[in-house]
């Protein structure tokens, strides 16, 4: 449901702004908001699970994501609505620090990839998933269904962890580190502030370049500040020391560069076949993007599977699926101008497909690795480095969109008004009809150039998280009887 809600309101975005007459910038945090909310907080609250208790902050998570999607479908104005999305983004972090763990907790070492891999298919399968319900809702009850349908679902969750749930980790007091959370989230601000403002002309006077490298230097410095604050602190928030054990520094790092690489995938491809070239209806849009779901379903368990049964098998699965999501992103990068079905079939099954054969064993490698009461704050930093990751795919993607494009071209397409007849002509032989339609048609090489370029940088730094993937030492096994 949490992970559901990081993409289902992007099907939407046409809807909303053209209900409460938002920004397009406004529209853009909307979803932003949430994700880096999500990513600023998340670690802390991996650590208060491990002093307080992962099943009691993860029924709480229940609790505030359930009020927030309530508010989030009474918004009035955009302004309104990324507030409530905060609120969201509150109960989503609690939910989202804890589920690996309290897994985890549960599972035998033997048994853990498979666990986690089942549980990895819902977030990222969800993250998908969401552009179809959010197509079906939009399409069919208006852009507020989407948080409607998400009450009922709430209600059950609360009760059921409720009664289900048992506290099995270990419980260990420890400070909260404040200073340290306050640096990251700072720094993650600044830099998508300076990323997006940029891209959308927010900073006057023909500086909108020097303005950008002011807020993201100022954003890489309050994050340089963070890992010398965590270095200092008694009890830090990110336990850089678990960055010493080489399963988990390479699982992170992978993790990171793939949550780069696809964080911007379903926006992508929503404004391209919901746009001007395709124009399809949201409910179209969302079958058009289920191979990757389906694809990703199947192969996250088959894989959490496989890297429990054989030895070494995660080391070996991680990097296959990395090159696996990598070859679709390089299909992907050759997008024509209108495609069917069966043409995006076979590139968008291969991401999926690569994303739950690389999942599952690597995150069952990385909570392997680490001590049995530090999952809490393993479970954490895997999750904030995805959270990131996806949030920088987004700001990186508009930036490279917005430097192809006139940014009004952009805020056509997103908001669904390109290709209106003031855009594309009408097949008069009027000169200014002709000069309309070959402008728009230059625009629309622009459009399909930018998303070539943002697959194709998506591909390289799939390869490019090969080699942190491969470069790690597995736990090995003792063998009975077996010396040397």
């Amino acid at each position: 449901m949490a992970s559901l809600d990081t993409n289902i309101i992007i099907i939407a975005l046409p809807a909303i702004a053209s209900d409460l007459h938002t920004s397009l910038l406004t529209l853009v945090w909307i979803v932003l908001g949430y994700w880096l909310v999500t990513a600023a907080i998340l670690m802390n609250l991996g650590r208060l699970s491990d002093m307080l208790g992962r099943v009691r902050l993860y029924n709480l998570g229940f609790i505030v994501f359930t009020i927030g999607s309530a508010l989030c479908s009474i918004s009035q104005t955009g302004e309104q609505l990324m507030l409530f999305r905060v609120v969201q983004a509150l109960g989503a972090a609690f939910l989202f620090s804890n589920s690996a763990a309290i897994i985890t907790d549960a599972f035998p070492e033997k048994e853990r990839g498979r666990a986690l891999g089942l549980n990895q298919v819902s977030i990222v399968a969800g993250s998908v998933v969401g552009l179809l319900f959010g197509g079906l809702l939009t399409s069919y009850l208006g852009w507020r269904s989407i948080f409607w349908i998400n009450i009922p679902i709430g209600l059950f969750a609360i009760i059921w962890s409720y009664i289900k749930l048992r506290e099995l980790g270990i419980i260990k007091k420890e400070k909260v580190d404040w200073v340290g959370n306050a640096t990251l989230a700072g720094g993650l601000f600044l830099i998508l502030i300076g990323i997006t403002f940029g891209s959308f002309g927010i900073f006057s006077n023909g500086n909108n370049g020097f303005s950008i490298y002011l807020f993201v230097i100022g954003g890489l410095a309050l994050i340089a500040l963070f890992v010398f604050i965590e270095k200092k602190v008694i009890r830090p928030m990110f336990d850089l020391s678990l960055f010493k054990i080489k399963s988990f520094a390479g699982g992170d790092i992978a993790i990171f560069l793939n949550a780069i690489s696809r964080g911007a995938l379903s926006l992508i491809m929503t404004f391209y076949l919901q746009g001007p070239l395709m124009k399809l209806s949201p409910l179209a849009a969302g079958i058009y993007l289920l191979p990757v779901s389906v694809a990703l379903s199947v192969c996250g368990p088959i894989s959490g599977w496989a890297s429990d049964r054989y030895e070494n098998g995660s080391r070996i699965l991680s990097p296959i699926g990395l090159f696996i999501s990598s070859i679709g992103f390089f299909m992907l990068a050759e997008i024509g101008t209108r495609v069917s079905f069966n043409d995006t079939l076979l590139p968008l099954s291969l991401i999926g497909a690569g994303m739950g054969i690389f999942a599952s064993p690597n995150r069952a490698l990385i909570m392997s690795s680490v001590p049995a009461n530090r999952r809490g704050i393993a479970a954490g930093t895997s999750t904030t480095l995805v959270l990131t990751g996806s949030t920088f795919s987004l700001g990186l993607s508009f930036l490279i969109m917005t430097h192809i494009m006139p940014l009004g071209d952009v805020e056509n397409i997103l908001l669904g008004s390109f290709g209106s007849e003031n855009h594309i002509n009408s097949g008069n032989n009027n000169n200014n009809n002709s000069n309309s339609s070959l402008v728009a048609s230059m625009e629309m090489d622009r459009f399909v150039d930018s998303i070539h370029i943002i697959f194709l940088v998506s591909a390289i730094l799939m390869l490019i998280a090969i080699v942190p993937s491969v470069l790690r030492e597995e736990k090995k096994q003792p063998r009975s009887g077996i010396s040397g």
